[in-house]
């Protein structure tokens, strides 16, 4: 019988690897990657996805496989050193029992879970066939637990959510481009697509102050003036004040109705587009493209103009900014020494709390953007020299035009650890004591 029981346990233990190494495979499998083969028409691959849609179910049966394996060798491996050590039942008990565990950790758990992590998409086709087979056999006693399952989670109700958050396809993102799966750029990418709905208008708009427009009565010459000066292809045109803009002109249409004569442009003034501050930008986009439009306005609630949004403005939240050989390069964040930096007074607050890590919400100040908010924390009107404190860093006004600032000087102070500062007070107490 001894050796009959040696298979036994031998068969029992590459089951139980079998089992682990399947339950490794089919938890590690990247789904993502195996849809890939099933759209290439790779038939283990669809029975590999069969099982992952049916996870529950596939989970039960590596278990209950499993446990069953297990607790036969157990159970041989005790009549085996019962056979062995006929002496003293204790010792054989003992003996039995180290001996599994050793066998059952080492070549039922440890290495075939390791070497099916190495592999998992592979591994998981590999076992997908037998695995099948013990699906059917052992189906009664899944049946029988599903049963139970159902009844927990009706004595146990929990409101599942299932939806994928941004942070989550963000940190995806992130293990992939760790992995090697994407590099640099194409991370940076993804990231700006998958926040890309939670931009809105006010937060990439043109202010009204550095708007070009033109009047309805202005000169043919005085507008090709503002055409070579701005270097802008369209400009809204407004009646009376740029509170009530009426259109948009393009510079190749100006050009062509200039070059033949005409005395006026308003044959080639076409409709505006109209947005609100907190529309997202997605939704503007859309609207641009459906209107075959690259500028929109952007009014207030009173129906004053805030300022423009165009097409590529909302292009630069996907690929970053475009320039092209008309365009001023102005860096946002320019750095003149270990502490100190020139910061543009139109940069984005949030963008500025990013840049000198700054462990606030942005969303709780009014101003968006850096001038706004140095203008807010002064309490009046902005001059230069004008410095003020926030957290670590001391701002100072450089330079400013009409009411808002258009760079600052930033430096930036050290932060002593809380850990120290803690221990200091401790250490205050200790003396006193």
């Amino acid at each position: 019988m001894i050796p009959l029981y040696c298979a036994l346990i031998v068969i029992c233990v590459i089951l139980s690897g079998f089992f682990s190494a399947s339950e490794t495979a089919f938890s590690c499998a990247n789904r993502i990657r195996i849809k890939n083969m099933v759209n290439s028409g790779n038939k283990r691959a669809k029975g590999v996805m069969w099982f992952l849609d049916r996870y529950d179910t596939m989970i039960s049966t590596i278990l209950i496989g499993n446990n069953i394996v297990n607790t036969a060798a157990a159970t041989v491996s005790g009549l085996l050193w019962a056979q062995v050590i006929i002496s003293d039942a204790g010792v054989a008990a003992t003996v039995s029992t180290v001996v599994m565990t050793v066998l059952t950790l080492l070549f039922g758990e440890v290495t075939p879970k390791t070497l099916a992590k190495m592999n998992p998409e592979g591994a998981a086709m590999l076992f997908y066939p037998v695995l099948k087979m013990f699906f059917y056999v052992l189906y009664p006693l899944n049946w029988i637990l599903g049963l139970l399952q159902k009844l927990l989670n009706k004595i146990f109700k929990r409101k599942s959510d299932n939806n994928i958050t941004d942070d989550e396809l963000i940190t995806i993102v992130d293990e992939a481009q760790t992995e090697g799966g994407l590099d640099e750029y194409e991370g940076d990418l993804i990231r700006s697509a998958i926040e890309f709905d939670d931009l809105t208008v006010i937060d990439i708009l043109t202010p009204r102050v550095d708007v070009e427009a033109i009047e309805t009565t202005a000169a043919m010459d005085d507008v090709l003036q503002v055409f070579r000066e701005s270097g802008f292809t369209r400009l809204p045109v407004y009646r009376d004040t740029i509170d009530t803009v009426v259109g948009v002109i393009n510079e190749k249409d100006f050009l062509n109705i200039y070059l033949d004569g005409l005395s006026n442009f308003d044959s080639i003034i076409t409709p505006v587009v109209i947005a609100t501050p907190h529309m997202k930008i997605s939704v503007l986009l859309r609207r641009l493209q459906k209107a075959k439009s690259h500028l929109a306005m952007v009014v207030d609630e009173f129906g004053g103009t805030m300022g423009i949004v165009t097409m590529e403005d909302i292009i630069e939240q996907l690929v970053g900014e475009i320039w092209d050989e008309h365009d001023e390069v102005v860096e946002d964040f320019n750095k003149i020494s270990d502490d100190k930096y020139y910061v543009q007074g139109e940069v984005n607050l949030e963008d500025v709390f990013d840049f000198f890590d700054i462990k606030r919400d942005a969303e709780e100040f009014e101003p968006v953007t850096l001038s706004g908010f140095v203008v807010m924390l002064l309490g009046k009107e902005p001059e230069v020299g004008d410095v003020v404190e926030f957290e670590n860093l001391t701002i100072k006004v450089i330079s400013t035009e009409f009411y808002r600032i258009t760079q600052v000087e930033v430096t930036v102070a050290e932060i002593k650890e809380e850990e120290d500062a803690e221990a200091g007070r401790l250490l205050g107490r200790h003396k006193e004591d």
